[in-house]
């Protein structure tokens, strides 16, 4: 058995998740878009609402590692939207005959 070892996130990832959260998506989505523990986010939301929200490591993030995660969420993004429509259109092809 190996022992795991935990997920360390940037303060700026922490950040972004949490302006999701306030901008109006449910935490339930933002956990599931950005793979998180609905847990973990939770306590992020929390922590910032307190002024307490801090960051795995005090060193900066490179631009490469910001489109990664950038365009990781939009493709998430992307993949749920298009489940949606495809929901959708099954939905409203039931309809027609």
């Amino acid at each position: 058995m190996t022992k795991s070892t935990r997920a360390r996130y940037t303060l700026e990832f922490k950040q972004e998740a949490v302006r999701w959260v306030e901008g109006g998506q449910s935490q339930a989505a933002v956990a599931r878009t950005l793979d998180l523990a609905e847990q973990t986010l939770f306590n992020w939301v929390k922590a910032h609402r307190q002024g307490r929200l801090n960051g795995a490591d005090n060193k900066p993030v490179s631009v490469e590692e910001m489109e990664i995660a950038r365009l990781r969420a939009e493709r998430a993004r992307v993949k749920m939207e298009r489940d949606i429509l495809g929901k959708a259109t099954a939905y409203f092809a039931k309809g027609v005959k």
